[in-house]
């Protein structure tokens, strides 16, 4: 038998204030897709370098904020409820889709006074970002959250302590690991879009972003098809593979009209 232990979710304390993993892991994933971001930046862009650097305050103030706004949005009742807690993020409670918005928003800030195309900046942020994304999903793990369905057989699989399980499947014990697999295939995602990245953001300017909306849609709407603790549902469609569709038609449409626009100025 092969069992994922559930964690602890408080890492150390601090004068008896707790410090939890899940804000370690997101600081980590959000440095680290920082500074790769840069990197990869000052790759393409060398008359403009530091550019990431330069605004990742805005970068991750907006996103955060983003973030944390969405997640709310889709917790209303608690949230109106408990008004107190809607700035406390220690614990979890953010969302990669508002996430996306709030970081958009920053990056047209910073392309408009650096007076540099959005998408020098927007393609190399998208690598960063999705190899975030697969170091922040262990933030889950830490939370007990972000998991699938009971593995049948319940001979393998995440350990869910009773508390986090959902209702329905309370008298399961092992459940499949839906944020190791998303984290996974974000990193394999990852070295796809350096590869674009690298390789054709010069001629294709908006490419790798396009791409990565493209490929994180399929991804997160796929794990969520395993996942019984999404935030909100519509009917019975969780709404994360609602959003997951219209990134997927912006990111095709976005494919095509980057790809035809560099073949007509050929």
């Amino acid at each position: 038998m092969f069992v994922i232990p559930d964690a602890p979710d408080i890492a150390f304390r601090i004068f008896n204030f707790p410090v939890y993993w899940y804000g370690i892991t997101m600081a980590m994933a959000i440095f680290v897709g920082i500074v790769v971001s840069n990197k990869l930046f000052n790759k393409i862009n060398e008359k403009c370098k530091d550019v990431i650097i330069e605004y990742a305050p805005l970068f991750i103030l907006l996103g955060i904020f983003g973030a944390r706004l969405y997640f709310c949005c889709l917790n209303p009742d608690y949230y109106f409820s408990h008004p107190s807690e809607i700035l406390d993020i220690r614990e979890g409670g953010l969302s990669i889709h508002g996430g996306l918005v709030g970081g958009i928003a920053a990056i047209i800030v910073a392309a408009y006074r650096k007076k540099i195309s959005f998408f020098k900046i927007v393609d190399a942020l998208a690598c960063g970002t999705i190899l975030g994304q697969s170091i922040g999903r262990w933030g889950n793990y830490f939370n007990a959250e972000a998991y699938g369905l009971p593995v049948a057989s319940q001979n393998w699989g995440l350990f869910i302590p009773v508390h986090a399980r959902v209702e329905e499947y309370v008298n399961y014990s092992l459940y499949h690991p839906a944020f190791l697999y998303e984290s996974i295939l974000d990193l394999s995602a990852f070295f796809v879009l350096v590869y674009l990245y690298l390789h054709c953001s010069k001629k294709y300017s908006g490419l790798t972003f396009f791409a990565y909306l493209v490929i994180y849609a399929v991804i997160r709407f796929f794990v969520e098809r395993i996942r019984i603790d999404s935030a909100l549902n519509i009917g019975t469609v969780p709404i994360a593979e609602v959003v997951s569709l219209v990134l997927l038609i912006i990111g095709i449409t976005g494919l095509v009209v980057v790809l035809r626009k560099r073949d007509k100025s050929i």
